[in-house]
């Protein structure tokens, strides 16, 4: 123990919907892990909570801890909630409605129910100035700087927090916004600024004007929360430094957070994807789609030659999202680069119930942390699939994270039999079985949308399932998509915390550059990358890097088709760009677009639209050892070598007394299921005609035989 006292150790923070989850990793790959219930209230207390529990129960200090990494939801939740500030927006005149009129785009066609998001902020909080920049960043008129004053006043008058400032074509001059905003700081200091040309200085109206409002919106929320984090955490004793992950899936100090809320939207999804990249790295596995279910949502992303899929769009607020090109307008737009994850509303946690013409449905809603599903007996009466897994058998209702948690399976059996299969005519466990069922049907919508509608063949992946209920429902998912293989990662209910510490410092940068391609002007090309990589080495500071280092650089265009609306990210390789290297990136581009959309126009012009660049600083990394994730779960082996647990595996298996087995009882022998593997923080899930081994890292391999569960 004197060993490990002395030891430091790197701590990672995922809030969720339901649980917060914590992971401490050692220097010698020693790995502490706590779930503990989220605290929408105050989310701080969880952290706080679960991490001093961590500290005490392994004889460990405050001062052991050289790092924390932090993933939150509170942007994401605010926005669905719409709980965030009351802000106000300055615009060109002539540009007040544009987030009104958005961009004319209807989500689901034929939904005479649906009705467009509302704006952030109300039409008489978005006031115009008579100023005008054209789209070669000329002023046609210049500012008139009493208006802008008068404007500032009356925002102020109306008891704003935050104030929005985006000006047609600022991109191209930047001129007028920054004298705007240097009138904020000195006539309303108080007020939290979002100027669009320091949020995304990127052509097109609707896009620039909602992310800059979304940045606004969040702000004053994220910066709070942030102090008051950074606060607690000093208080408890913890003195190191704070990183927060970003939706990019690099991470960035509390203070770059704070300014810029909009990059840490999808942060708790992007970690759960970059520790799986992670692990499959060393097992030398390059093509995976990960399978994130937690509570709430269940989130889906691939990693296809070792590399996650980045989106540069994201809508946020708009109800669940799921990732496609064809479904647009249904929430807020920002264009910040961020992980491609998909996500729908079925989560342990999500509610089931009969709909008008007899057919179940299964979530959005979620019963959270509290009340919690039926089982959980903190209140909570309505049935879920948490529910249905424990009268299914799959979960021990004496084990949940290590039997803290103790769940009633009398309560939500009732909860199924009297809100689901009476209605349905049917016995509560073949209801129980059905919900399960539709449930992990339900699911292979998030995973096509990041492999199918992207031009890539599922049974080419390994599925790798974690989160709490991830586990407990892969196989039959997996089956559905006609995958073989399914890997469950070490602690993988806090898979998400663990991919907090196996990201980098990542900062993003992105400039308009609006060219033909075969008219690019190659001297300007080369001098706006090289501009923006002085900048991202001048600042390394200030997100969080070391002095004097000396980020990575990796280079990025988004081309289109002349005439197209959207356009694909094509990495750029590294020195100096000639005309061989133009040929190269329109063949990439074709080839990308060939894989997105189903085909190529070979010899059509191109025009490139921004330019993004990524910098990137390598922090220090999980141990790379077989052994990470021995030590996580000491509560997690089973009473006796001999357990069983009665399981329904469907009509064609009906009940069986099924061998329950912890972690450390697999082994590297390949055993026959059903199997049962109860984990500290999860239930693995291995149904008839399937078989299970330990592999490297502390992995448990599925494949599967055939057959149906």
């Amino acid at each position: 123990m004197d060993q490990e006292k002395s030891q430091k150790f790197r701590v990672g923070i995922d809030i969720g919907g339901t649980f917060t989850d914590i992971i401490f990793i050692g220097d010698d790959g020693t790995v502490y892990t706590k779930k503990t219930l989220s605290t929408p209230g105050d989310y701080s207390q969880g952290i706080i909570t679960g991490t001093e529990e961590v500290i005490q129960e392994h004889g460990l200090n405050a001062s052991d801890i050289e790092e924390v990494v932090h993933g939150s939801t509170i942007v994401t939740n605010a926005c669905i909630e719409l709980k965030g500030a009351k802000i106000g927006i300055i615009t060109t005149k002539g540009f007040r409605d544009v987030l009104e009129i958005t961009r004319g785009r209807m989500p689901i066609m034929y939904n005479l129910s649906w009705s467009r998001p509302e704006p952030l902020a109300p039409r008489y909080l978005r006031l115009e100035v008579d100023e005008r920049i054209n789209t070669e960043g000329e002023i046609l008129r210049p500012l008139d700087v009493e208006e802008v004053k008068t404007v500032i006043d009356t925002l102020v008058s109306q008891g704003v927090e935050a104030i929005a400032v985006c000006l047609i074509n600022s991109p191209k001059n930047q001129v007028h916004e920054q004298k705007i905003g240097q009138l904020l700081r000195e006539r309303a200091p108080e007020i939290y600024t979002s100027l669009s040309i320091e949020v995304m200085p990127l052509l097109k109206e609707y896009e620039r004007t909602s992310e800059t409002a979304v940045n606004a919106y969040v702000m004053p929320l994220v910066m709070t929360y942030m102090k008051s984090l950074r606060q607690r955490l000093t208080d408890t004793g913890i003195e190191a430094p704070l990183y927060v992950m970003q939706s990019s899936g690099g991470m960035i100090t509390p203070e770059v957070a704070a300014e810029r809320p909009i990059e840490i939207i999808e942060c708790g999804p992007a970690a759960g994807v970059v520790g799986s990249a992670y692990l499959a790295q060393q097992q030398d596995i390059a093509n995976i789609i990960t399978f994130d279910m937690g509570g709430t949502t269940t989130k889906s992303s691939i990693v296809e030659g070792g590399q996650f899929t980045r989106s540069q769009e994201y809508e946020v607020g708009g109800g669940i999202h799921r990732a496609s090109r064809l479904l647009k307008g249904n929430g807020y737009v920002v264009r910040v680069p961020s992980i491609d994850i998909a996500e729908i509303g079925a989560g342990g946690g999500s509610i089931l119930r009969v709909d008008a013409g007899g057919g179940l449905q299964i979530g959005p809603q979620s019963a959270g942390a509290m009340p919690g599903p039926a089982c959980y007996n903190l209140g909570g009466v309505e049935p879920t699939l948490t529910d249905c897994s424990v009268a299914l058998g799959y979960l021990n209702p004496d084990h949940l994270v290590g039997g803290e948690l103790k769940l009633d399976s009398g309560k939500g059996l009732k909860a199924i039999e009297e809100k689901v299969a009476k209605p349905l005519g049917m016995e509560p466990i073949e209801a129980a079985f059905g919900a399960y069922s539709i449930a992990n049907a339900n699911m292979l919508r998030a995973i096509r949308a990041v492999s199918s509608e992207r031009g890539r063949d599922p049974r080419r992946f390994i599925l790798y399932a974690f989160g709490g209920a991830g586990p407990v429902h892969a196989v039959g998912v997996a089956q559905g998509l006609g995958i073989k293989t399914i890997i469950v990662p070490p602690v993988p209910g806090v898979c998400s915390a663990f991919g907090l510490l196996c990201a980098d410092i990542e900062r993003h940068y992105a400039q308009s550059f609006s060219h033909m391609w075969e008219k690019s002007e190659l001297e300007d090309l080369n001098a706006t990358f090289e501009k923006m990589s002085d900048q991202a080495i001048s600042s390394v500071e200030v997100w969080g890097g070391r002095q004097k280092a000396i980020p990575r650089i990796d280079r990025y265009i988004d081309l289109r088709y002349k005439g197209q609306a959207s356009e694909l990210l094509i990495p750029v390789p590294e020195g100096e760009i000639g005309q061989a290297q133009l040929a190269a990136l329109a063949d990439s581009f074709e080839e990308e677009h060939e894989k997105v959309y189903g085909h190529r126009l070979p010899g059509y012009a191109l025009e490139a639209v921004n330019l993004r660049l990524m910098a990137m600083l390598p922090t220090k990394q999980v141990p790379s050892r077989t052994t990470v994730g021995e030590k996580a779960d000491p509560a997690a082996t089973p009473e006796g070598a001999n357990a069983m647990r009665t399981a329904y595996w469907g009509k064609k298996y009906g009940f069986i007394d099924t061998p329950v087995l912890g972690l450390e009882q697999i082994g590297q022998s390949t055993r026959e299921g059903p199997i049962l593997v109860d984990c500290y923080d999860t239930t693995i899930v291995i149904p008839p005609d399937c078989t299970v081994a330990m592999g490297d890292w502390g992995n448990v391999t599925i494949n599967i035989n055939g057959g149906e569960a």
